[in-house]
């Protein structure tokens, strides 16, 4: 790896010594970053995405960053409890989805079980925006299956003042919970600063009937982010985090976190050029770190065995791309680009009690190997190119190759028994494609038709997990290193258009799109009955379950939404969102396929106060995947109401009632309980009422 990235920088030196004659000198635009990468300019973004970037005017603070996609459609969210959140669209979720932030930066969990997905080492807070690719439909971002999922931090176009900043805090009576934030940014032309800070402490929180749920956590995060204008059409910038979480309660897992602690730095280059066909060079490096601790001290188990892990997961990359045009009808971008994950550590296991219950004498120690010291390494080539027909018509394409490489080099003894046929390293070719026509009608209404072949690589948890329970449903799962790379054949038509309208009614916004995806050699787990599990062997289910590919399965569906402006300051907003999947093979749903889903909003806003009412209605889930275990839900729905006030400049003040009826209700993503006193194997209920106060303050 330290190879791969002095090669990049030498080369990219190389390019700045020898290009720096050609740099543009008469021109005052500073460059940007491409931590943006949906910036409004046909000649450059990518087709058929999603851009939401309104979350600082919020009654309620989001507990992690996978709670700001719960307001955009197609997405549903994954708990397992009130900390672990996974974004999912379009029933694509996990390694299916390439979720990053600021243009590139990737971190990936450390534990099997998902206690700390990327969206809990990125502060809510933080986060300007949120980009989505709806498909395999660029080749520039790594390789695709289902979206590139792309958040924006302290977006330095936010901020132009030499000093900057704010500062917030908020409480929700749901839980008794607090959470405080502390933000500076400084814009000196030259120089550019930004520095975060949070703190926060839920507790558990309670059902709609009354059942308190645990769900606590505390966290401490803090960011830093500096950026040099080397030149007018030159900029450097490098960023720093880390998160610390304690005592984190998940009512879905067999364990909770002791503790989860993450580092991530990021370092990002781009130059501009004069040269007649050569435009731009950028280049990102990336390193992350997570280091976990779970355990089952405060379980019901731990009075038979003593059960605690220490993982720990490094997640490094690079990246370099130039900009080209051919002509004045071609754009081309074309680069390579690398990222590596290793995770390592064990389980200790003190057996206090035998299977009969009786106490031992003497506890007996074990320790089982969780991640067998894996490695998943990935180095990818590609050009992505535009082609402009006419001043309202755009055709995109590009290709991409990566080449994959997967090992493990600490074996549990039953899990190298199960593969002797062939080397448990292995390697994969992937060949990745789109092609896709914009149609420009006016300046309102846009058409988009694409395709896109997405390929997308086991991943470490697939190909090496050893006797683990990580699923929803109770059994044990094992790893495959044979498994074929998974494939998504989709293709979409959308629409979206605006129209000023006269008198009462300001203007309309709306879109609808439309998709179908043909999957081969899908991934899931699936029963082996010849096997039996390690750990505890009579206990139900006794068969483990082993990652395997399925020939075939599809998934179509469909989103629109419309929003109306109406006396200058209401807005009614509704959208609607419905996916069906089919596993051909065993014909019945692909596990966590969400419902359909709609929501509809009122607004109304003015410059001293805001209100808005939402309504959210999900409809019931009964096509199940029997062999994920899963619960038919049924629909339900909620209203929260949010209201604002900034009593003088720059100081605001929100509160919210959230689900004001108090309804019971479970999201039928949601994990079931799982090794908690009082509760069945049943799905967690969602938070009850809630009332919460949020209060900020700009300078």
């Amino acid at each position: 790896m330290d190879k791969i990235l002095k090669s990049i920088f030498t080369m990219l030196f190389f390019v700045a010594l020898n290009l720096q004659a050609n740099i543009l000198t008469d021109s005052l635009k500073v460059v940007d970053l491409q931590e943006v990468i949906v910036k409004g300019d046909a000649r450059n973004d990518p087709t058929l995405t999603i851009v939401k970037s309104d979350f600082t005017s919020k009654a309620t603070q989001p507990k992690n960053s996978g709670e700001l996609f719960s307001d955009i459609n197609g997405f549903s969210l994954i708990k397992r409890g009130n900390y672990a959140v996974d974004p999912t669209f379009r029933a694509s979720q996990y390694e299916q989805l390439n979720i990053q932030f600021d243009g590139g930066t990737k971190a990936l969990h450390a534990c099997p079980n998902r206690m700390d997905p990327i969206t809990t080492l990125v502060n809510p807070e933080e986060v300007t925006r949120i980009e989505i690719i709806k498909g395999p439909f660029s080749v520039r971002y790594g390789p695709v299956f289902g979206a590139v999922v792309n958040m924006v931090t302290n977006d330095k176009s936010t901020n132009t003042k030499p000093i900057a900043g704010s500062v917030s805090s908020g409480y929700e009576r749901n839980g008794n919970s607090m959470v405080n934030n502390v933000s500076l940014k400084s814009n000196l032309k030259i120089v550019d600063l930004a520095a975060n800070y949070s703190h926060k402490v839920y507790g558990n929180y309670t059902d709609g009937n009354g059942a308190e749920i645990p769900s606590s956590f505390k966290n401490d995060a803090y960011s830093l982010k500096a950026g040099v204008n080397l030149t007018e059409n030159q900029r450097i910038q490098a960023g720093f985090r880390q998160s610390y979480g304690r005592d984190i309660l998940h009512a879905g897992l067999p364990m909770d976190t002791k503790l989860d602690n993450s580092t991530i730095a990021d370092i990002d280059y781009n130059l501009l050029l004069k040269s007649k066909s050569l435009k731009s060079i950028t280049a990102k490096a990336y390193y992350s770190f997570v280091d976990h601790v779970m355990n089952n001290f405060t379980r019901s188990t731990f009075a038979a065995t003593s059960a605690e892990a220490l993982v720990n997961a490094t997640t490094t990359g690079a990246k370099i791309e130039s900009g080209w045009d051919v002509g004045s009808k071609i754009k081309l971008f074309a680069g390579v680009d690398y990222s590596g994950l290793s995770r390592m550590g064990n389980r200790t296991r003190i057996v206090k009690k035998n299977m009969a219950g009786v106490v031992l004498p003497n506890p007996m120690t074990y320790t089982d190997k969780v991640w067998q010291n894996s490695s998943l390494n990935q180095a990818g080539a590609f050009v992505e190119g535009k082609y402009f027909v006419s001043k309202n018509d755009i055709v995109n394409y590009g290709i991409r190759v990566d080449y994959v490489t997967a090992t493990a080099t600490d074996l549990d003894a039953q899990f190298a028994a199960l593969y002797t046929t062939q080397p448990v390293e292995q390697n994969d070719v992937n060949i990745s494609g789109t092609i896709a026509i914009q149609h420009k009608f006016n300046d309102n209404v846009l058409v988009e038709a694409a395709f896109g072949r997405g390929v997308r690589s086991a991943s470490i948890e697939e190909r090496y997990i050893a006797f683990f329970n990580i699923g929803r449903d109770a059994y044990e799962y094992i790893g495959n290193p044979y498994l074929k790379p998974e494939v998504n054949n989709q293709i979409e038509i959308n629409l979206r258009g605006t129209n000023a309208l006269s008198g009462f009614f300001n203007k309309i916004d709306y879109g609808i799109s439309v998709y179908d995806a043909f999957l081969q050699d899908y991934i899931m787990g699936v029963v082996d009955n010849s096997l039996t599990r390690k750990y505890s062997p009579t206990v139900q289910p006794v068969n483990p379950k082993v990652f395997q590919n399925i020939d075939r399965a599809f998934k179509a569906g469909f989103e629109a939404n419309t929003k109306l402006q109406f006396a200058k300051s209401f807005n009614l907003a509704a959208d609607v969102s419905y996916v069906f999947t089919e596993n051909t093979q065993l014909k019945e749903s692909l596990p966590l396929t969400p419902p359909l889903l709609s929501h509809v909003k009122l607004e109304y806003e003015r410059k001293l106060f805001w209100a808005n009412v939402r309504l959210t209605l999900s409809g019931a889930q009964n096509r199940i995947s029997t062999v994920y275990n899963e619960i038919a839900t049924p629909a339900y729905e909620l209203v929260d109401v949010e209201c604002g006030i900034e009593p003088f400049k720059n100081f605001k003040i929100g509160v919210a009632g959230l689900n004001v009826f108090n309804r019971y209700y479970v999201n039928h993503l949601t994990f079931a309980f799982n090794n908690i006193d009082g509760f069945g194997r049943v799905p967690i209920p969602e938070p009850g009422r809630n009332l919460t106060v949020f209060a900020s303050y700009r300078f």
